[in-house]
């Protein structure tokens, strides 16, 4: 399903690489996501022989733990700005500066395909599912991963649920992320031609002090004018929220992350 188009990229508009900070804003995510990550692709057989691709790859902790406590062979990390890859160099990990939409992108075969929280802010998702799919050796394992967001229209209004809504609104009005089918994921590798297809969520708990918070604190401060933009939040709403997430009468459900698999089918023995 393709979205309507937005007036900028993630990374121009809001969560510019170039922006003070925005390393630690990731790596704040990474600390809440990292280890549900790792477990998962662990569970999938990731390890010792296996050449990676990280899609998105931003401050490169998944492409280093891949290599570091996975043990893989190698990983290329692709991202549109490696400045924060380039910082970390390890033996085994190439960084790679390049758009996965574009048409000659086209790095090879790996056993192991891994994009966190890229096809959300893509306008084109199956599209993409369908070309990282076709970047599989055979047997290779896909894993997409992206927000899901679990406040629905029954929930109750707090300061926190009104920020939440307003941010996804103003992340698709600026840079075109939608999560609203991110629950479909399953269906677009399917779609894809891929095998043993499933899906699991995660949701770290809203804790004051933990990353997951600090993550979406420091994430509505970059986002605010979108966020306002929206009209479903203004300054002191934000202001009461941002309170609200760091106290321990926040009972809020984070945004969980929702993370689809499949594998390519290996060619059939020879008779």
């Amino acid at each position: 399903m393709n979205r309507p188009p937005s007036e900028g990229r993630y990374g121009e508009r809001v969560f510019r690489p170039g922006d003070r900070g925005e390393d630690e804003r990731i790596d704040l995510g990474a600390l809440a996501y990292d280890e549900t990550t790792m477990a998962r692709l662990r569970q999938l057989g990731v390890g010792p022989g296996w050449t990676c691709l990280e899609v998105g790859a931003g401050t490169g902790t998944v492409a280093r733990r891949l290599l570091g406590e996975a043990g893989v062979e190698r990983v290329l990390a692709v991202d549109r700005d490696v400045r924060f890859l380039a910082e970390h160099p390890v033996p085994g990990l190439t960084t790679y500066q390049a758009d996965v939409t574009a048409d000659d992108f086209s790095p090879g075969l790996f056993r192991l395909v891994h994009a966190r929280f890229v096809l959300m802010h893509l306008p084109s998702p199956r599209e993409t599912v369908s070309r990282l799919a076709g970047l599989l050796a055979p047997g290779g394992v896909l894993v997409v991963s992206d927000a899901v967001d679990l406040t629905t229209d029954s929930a109750p209004v707090t300061p926190f649920t009104r920020a939440v809504r307003a941010m996804w609104q103003g992340l698709r009005d600026t840079i075109g992320t939608d999560v609203s089918q991110v629950p479909h994921r399953i269906e677009l590798l399917r779609a894809a031609g891929l095998e043993e297809v499933a899906a699991e969520i995660h949701v770290p708990p809203l804790t004051p002090g933990s990353p997951i918070s600090r993550f979406w604190a420091d994430t509505w401060g970059r986002a605010r004018p979108a966020m306002i933009a929206t009209g479903l939040v203004d300054d002191a709403g934000l202001d009461e929220a941002l309170r609200y997430l760091g106290s321990p009468e926040c009972t809020g459900l984070s945004p969980g992350m929702l993370t689809a698999w499949g594998r390519k089918p290996a060619p059939a023995p020879s008779p």
